[in-house]
């Protein structure tokens, strides 16, 4: 397909091959990485295309995906880029310590939809299976995908939180990822681990995300709902690239970056642009609150530059997507969720 300004994504291929185009610079950075890489919990939304793209950069490493491989299908599209694949239960300490131990990893594991009636499973994936994890990987370099639900509420004209916002987020689900990465911080702490921790905001593509949500209610003529009535997103291939390139800034203590596009994006305004491409006057309940989970990503900029993808690129091609009854994951964001429950 064509490069990035594509009017349209026609396949699923073809959004999977744009989601894995690596960069020049991610190509430079990663011939500097010494050894190979683990993906630990590769079979999420982000890990294939993830793991596809650092095959793409670096063809001459090793690239490892690691997950439970329910799936099906997943395990042999991987294989066919040139991935090896390893089935394992992170939960399972004996397992994970019978993984062979690259000199860096890439934790993507964590639970988070289903949570409420089902803490207990939420906190041992968030929690400790890291704490496996850390101690297991303690001589890799290792980029840890963690969440900007790890921050309190914001105010949305103050320039959302920075890297330095103290962490104290609403419910059961956001503390657990704070676990996550205190549990990354001890071993680092303890064993010297060099460590990159990703405060990931909505990653996007055609088939889920917080525009997916909103260009289907849009379509469907469902009221889209305003309570968390501005947001962060980021383009998937986008966000890969960044999270592969963190590799590289592994330290001790942690390195910590917000991940996520720039712009304060209003769900009133996104909802109106899909309502023009539809030809639809969307519906809107509630009203916008003036605080809301809005991260800082300057620290991102300066060091990685701005996002390939523009929003408005996004909004398009998601609206083209929905409109032509491309496939849906099924997998809705809740970005209206206030309370932590989920």
């Amino acid at each position: 397909m064509n490069t990035a300004l594509s009017a349209s994504i026609a396949t699923e291929e073809d959004l999977e091959e744009l989601l894995s185009r690596p960069s020049d610079a991610l190509i430079a950075e990663l011939g500097e990485l010494e050894g190979d890489i683990s993906f630990l919990g590769v079979g999420g939304k982000m890990g294939p295309t993830m793991a596809r793209m650092a095959k793409r950069a670096a063809p001459n490493k090793r690239i490892i995906g690691i997950a439970r491989f329910s799936e099906p299908g997943l395990r042999e599209k991987l294989e066919s880029w040139g991935i090896e694949t390893v089935q394992c239960d992170l939960l399972d300490a004996e397992s994970v310590d019978t993984l062979e131990k690259t000199a860096n990893a890439v934790f993507m594991a964590g639970r988070k939809f289903g949570s409420s009636g089902n803490e207990a499973l939420t906190w041992a994936m968030n929690v400790h299976c890291p704490a496996l994890v850390a101690q297991a990987f303690r001589n890799s370099r290792i980029a840890v995908f963690s969440t900007a639900c790890v921050y309190p509420f914001v105010n949305v004209l103050h320039g959302g939180a920075t890297e330095q916002t103290p962490l104290d987020p609403p419910g059961e689900y956001a503390n657990s990822c704070v676990g996550r990465e205190r549990m990354f911080e001890h071993f680092a702490k303890v064993h010297g681990t060099k460590t990159s921790i990703i405060r990931l905001s909505y990653a996007i593509d055609m088939r889920y995300g917080v525009l997916h949500d909103i260009g289907s209610a849009v379509q469907a003529g469902r009221p889209v709902p305003l309570g968390n009535g501005h947001c962060n997103v980021i383009w998937q291939g986008d966000a890969n690239e960044v999270a592969l390139r963190s590799l590289l800034h592994a330290d001790n203590p942690p390195f910590v970056l917000n991940l996520s596009g720039p712009e304060l994006a209003s769900v009133r305004s996104m909802a109106k642009q899909f309502g023009e491409f539809f030809g639809k006057d969307p519906e809107f309940e509630g009203t916008e609150q003036d605080r809301a989970w809005i991260v800082n990503t300057s620290l991102q900029q300066q060091l990685f530059g701005y996002p390939r993808t523009p929003l408005p690129q996004l909004v398009n091609w998601t609206a083209d997507w929905i409109n032509r009854g491309g496939r849906s994951l099924e997998k809705p964001t809740h970005f209206e969720v206030r309370d932590g429950a989920y």
